[in-house]
């Protein structure tokens, strides 16, 4: 009997591990919205697997939008724990990591339903989440549970425990003696999309956001119901404003090449039927129009692809770095051209020798549809000349999602061709001639070449040092 007692105590301690209480499982998410590899997983690791996991709890580092405060993080993360510089990348420790997204979404339930818990893997070392310092967190990061998120907007500090406890706790008792204001939840942005949440508070320098049952007003809710914006929340970032659109589209638009060849346009179909001037005006935006949609097509193009490369961290992080250098070549060459014009400036005009197979193809111009068809073929000549700017807010545009990026397209295009609209309008109602506008293009090309010089390099000089 005693020997059978033993035997049954003894194989107390041998289950008692397979059945003890599971601990958290914290890892850290880096991603970028834009990125289409990052669209695929974001809605699985920040959507899904918190749901699924009730002891999942995920630190994301979005760094495209957050570029200035979460890019340099994923070079200290990778000097710890060798994780690497591509994105969408998911780290728990030094030798489990995973990048790209089908190895993600290929392995990443089987491993959260494999392991026990997990250490939060932090740049000062692995610490388990009931003792992580979640103030202390650098850059912006967003922590995602259950269906709540947490997010640090600007500097401050909270008390850990009540963070930790949102996240993982009963909602209602933990806020119970704490002070917070209800506000009104705002999507969180991933990439391809954005998720809702029913809730939202807003916790010193933290917004707490989460569905289920909400919060009523007690004495500790100070301020009552604003808005995120009210209170100074910035989920995220953008790196691009409309001064930088605006600034690089006006540079474009008064290229002495763009504008030549409209002139010319206007030339053939005045001496084609010079009676008949509402042919002016129906070319002149014909011609316009068929620019505005090969651009709009070309800057789409020119999005596409830095999103593809941008796949490379270690491209993304430098790649606003590399747009400020080349927008300063650009407005040097354009200063160039205003101390020592030469026609067919490198980066700045259209070259000399495409110059004569664009004439025949104006000369060919009879009617305003044929303006329209002449524009396609004309915009490919007119690429090399006012490709530089264009590059640059593609750039600047691709850590938005494709389809956020068509009004700001729209906006660039719009000021690029409206000194083609207007050039339009004074000659079909009289106001000047043909040949005067381009009489004072050539007379004053010099200039127009120093206003987009100095446009581009102060641009170039502001992004490269952070100033916007």
């Amino acid at each position: 009997m005693k020997k059978l007692l033993c035997l049954l105590f003894a194989s107390l301690f041998l289950v008692l591990p397979a059945v003890q209480a599971k601990g958290t499982i914290c890892a850290v998410y880096f991603t970028g919205i834009g990125c289409p590899h990052c669209a695929k997983t974001d809605p699985v690791l920040l959507g899904e697997l918190p749901n699924e996991y009730p002891d999942f709890v995920l630190i994301e580092y979005e760094i495209y939008q957050e570029r200035e405060r979460n890019a340099n993080l994923m070079l200290s993360y990778d000097s710890k724990y060798k994780s690497g510089l591509g994105i969408p990348l998911i780290i728990f420790n030094e030798s489990f990591r995973i990048i790209g997204d089908t190895p993600i979404l290929k392995n990443i339930r089987n491993s959260l339903s494999s392991v026990q818990s997990n250490d939060c893997p932090l740049l000062d070392g692995k610490k388990p989440f009931g003792e992580t310092d979640i103030n202390s967190l650098p850059g912006s990061p967003k922590i995602w549970s259950k269906e709540r998120i947490l997010i640090k907007y600007g500097d401050g500090n909270v008390s850990n425990s009540i963070l930790r406890d949102l996240l993982t706790k009963n909602i209602t008792s933990v806020l119970k003696d704490t002070e917070y204001e209800i506000t009104d939840p705002v999507p969180a942005p991933i990439s391809g999309g954005e998720i809702r949440f029913q809730h939202a508070v807003k916790i010193g320098n933290w917004i707490f956001e989460w569905n289920g049952e909400g919060v009523q007003k007690n004495k500790n809710n100070l301020t009552g119901n604003k808005t995120q914006k009210e209170n100074g929340k910035i989920p995220t970032k953008h790196t691009l404003t409309l001064g930088k659109i605006i600034s690089l589209a006006l540079v474009d638009s008064v290229n002495p090449c763009a504008l030549a060849v409209l002139t010319l346009i206007l030339i053939a179909i005045l001496t084609y039927n010079p009676k008949k001037k509402r042919n002016v005006l129906f070319a002149g935006l014909a011609f316009t129009f068929s620019v505005l949609c090969l651009y709009l097509v070309y800057g789409l193009v020119i999005i596409k692809f830095f999103q593809v490369i941008q796949t490379l961290t270690s491209v993304r992080l430098f790649l606003y770095k590399a747009l400020a250098v080349f927008a300063v070549v650009l407005g040097v060459l354009n200063i160039k051209d205003f101390l020592r014009y030469k026609p067919g400036g490198f980066l700045t005009e259209m070259p000399v020798a495409l110059r004569p197979k664009v004439k025949q193809l104006i000369n060919k111009i009879t009617s305003p549809a044929g303006a329209f068809v002449i524009g396609v073929f004309v915009t490919l000549f007119l690429l090399p000349c006012t490709i530089g700017p264009y590059v640059i807010a593609g750039g600047i545009l691709s850590a938005l999602d494709i389809l956020e990026t068509l009004p700001w397209l729209l906006i660039y295009n719009f000021i690029f061709v409206l000194p083609m609209i207007i050039i339009t309008l004074v000659v079909y109602f009289g106001i000047t001639k043909v040949e005067d506008v381009s009489g004072w293009k050539e007379k004053n090309i010099r200039y127009l070449h120093f206003i987009a010089g100095i446009i581009m390099f102060l641009l170039g000089v502001a992004m490269f040092f952070g100033l916007i």
